[in-house]
């Protein structure tokens, strides 16, 4: 193994809440420098000892080890009481492999509630495994337009940045609306612990040395720290504290992708680690095709814009899954229309929701209650089938490329094609990279595939893929 970065040959270790807020952690290690994977099951440790990255991003020299690894987890969708089971033996098994951190990976618009989320109740069992003098709590990422300022959350979408509360999509959210800003007040109702605030005055320098003012509000038992974090600047100073007061057993780190940028920042700074060459980029695809399961309004403007540029929109009948016998007609009848796109040399863009007022999902949510489906059955459902076209499609034509949009969708796809892992090849969007796929089926081993969230990359989002370099 190359000489370690800190202490231990894996720098650091983490879990993602959701699918592809996991992808951007991922992303962000290796394109800073620290070559990672994510795996989709938490792995044994020679599995992580033995893993090889085919495209190797982040490396240095002729190695192709990793530094880092993730886990792709679901907690965010989960209540306290799944969490318990759920969580705990993943966290065992990320805890047996030596790092020097551990991340417990959140969405940057802190999505989270007492009943779904539940941020707080995820930190006290990772506690278990992974005690702290203090918690760590870094949430802005200013390179994903999340910024935190005397504590309170703002995001930007366009030219316009948003407080939380008022945010067009978080402060409407069907599962965790973001009714408060001030993350110490949200945060709050989710955990007994105090919240303290290293605001950006105090990382400025203001109140004197930031190390100094951050031990004197550490309490007797772990407290979290919350960072404000503006700017970059912000974020180095919040990295060399990290680094740099390591050796008191700090190995509990909570927030976003930020984590990883901060400590990126600094060790760079230190020369210890590299940032990777902004040129990199995988060329045009012959083939591509998009599957899209979100309903953000993001996703909506990029299937749009694929339509506009000549490709094939192929919408999915949703009510037609309500019964096995006219899903896979469905399926059949989808995979074919792709299948006639992609020999023309269009892309096929399937699609299940277009937009978050759809009047389609309520119409299909009152269709399958009738026939005696429940609600929060529906979306596994769709994303299932959805997984099972793919699969279709790839094993009738071939490898192609592939971008996949919103997180249900991107398990049910992932799992589908039995990838087991994913590594960085090349980025695309902020926290929405083009990735190689590892697969226990060779047909589906080496593809290569974008995962994102809803509402990650500008309109020209999927095109990029197929160009295999951003457009922005």
């Amino acid at each position: 193994m190359d000489r370690p970065i800190l202490k231990n040959d894996i720098l650091l270790s983490y879990y993602g809440d959701d699918f592809t807020g996991s992808t951007d952690v991922l992303e962000t290690l290796a394109l800073n420098g620290i070559p990672a994977v994510l795996f989709l099951n938490a792995p044994e440790k020679h599995e992580v000892d033995e893993f090889r990255l085919k495209a190797g991003v982040g490396c240095s020299g002729n190695s192709n080890r990793v530094k880092a690894f993730g886990v792709a987890g679901v907690s965010r969708s989960l209540t306290p009481s799944e969490m318990d089971v759920e969580v705990p033996p993943i966290f065992q098994k990320i805890r047996d492999i030596p790092s020097d951190y551990f991340h417990y990976k959140i969405c940057s618009t802190f999505d989270s509630s007492l009943s779904t989320g539940n941020i707080g109740h995820a930190v006290e069992l990772a506690l278990r495994h992974f005690p702290a003098r203090y918690i760590p709590l870094l949430v802005g990422a200013p390179f994903l337009n999340r910024f935190v300022v005397f504590g309170n959350l703002f995001a930007r979408v366009g030219e316009v940045t948003y407080r939380l509360d008022r945010h067009p999509t978080m402060s409407k959210h069907p599962v965790t609306p973001m009714t408060e800003s001030d993350l110490r007040v949200h945060l709050g109702q989710q955990t007994h612990r105090p919240i303290k605030l290293m605001d950006q005055f105090c990382l400025e320098g203001a109140y004197g040395d930031p190390t100094e003012f951050l031990e004197s509000i550490i309490d007797d038992s772990p407290n979290y720290v919350l960072y404000d974090t503006l700017s970059l600047d912000h974020l180095n100073t919040i990295g060399k504290i990290l680094v740099d007061n390591h050796h008191r057993d700090l190995s509990l780190l909570v927030g976003s992708s930020g984590i990883e940028y901060a400590l990126a920042l600094y060790l760079q700074q230190q020369g210890r680690i590299n940032k990777v060459a902004a040129t990199i980029n995988a060329g045009k695809a012959s083939k591509m095709v998009v599957m899209a399961g979100s309903a953000a309004p993001g996703t909506a403007h990029q299937i749009d814009h694929m339509i506009d540029q000549g490709h094939k929109g192929i919408r999915i009948d949703t009510c037609k899954l309500a019964d096995r016998e006219s899903q896979w007609q469905l399926i059949e009848a989808t995979v074919g229309e792709a299948l006639e796109a992609i020999i023309n040399d269009r892309v096929p863009v399937i699609y299940s929701v277009a937009g978050p007022d759809d009047p389609e999902v309520p119409k299909t949510l009152e269709f399958m209650e009738s026939k005696g489906i429940p609600s929060k059955e529906v979306g596994r459902i769709i994303a299932e089938t959805q997984g099972q076209i793919l699969k279709q499609i790839i094993t009738r034509i071939g490898q192609l490329r592939v971008a996949v949009a919103g997180g249900d969708t991107s398990g049910y796809v992932s799992r589908a094609l039995g990838i087991y892992a994913l590594e960085t090849l090349c980025p695309i969007a902020p926290g929405a990279p083009l990735c190689v796929a590892h697969s226990s089926e060779p047909q589906f081993d080496g593809l290569e595939i974008a995962l994102k969230g809803g509402q990650n990359g500008n309109k020209s989002y999927f095109e990029s893929i197929l160009e295999g370099t951003s457009l922005n």
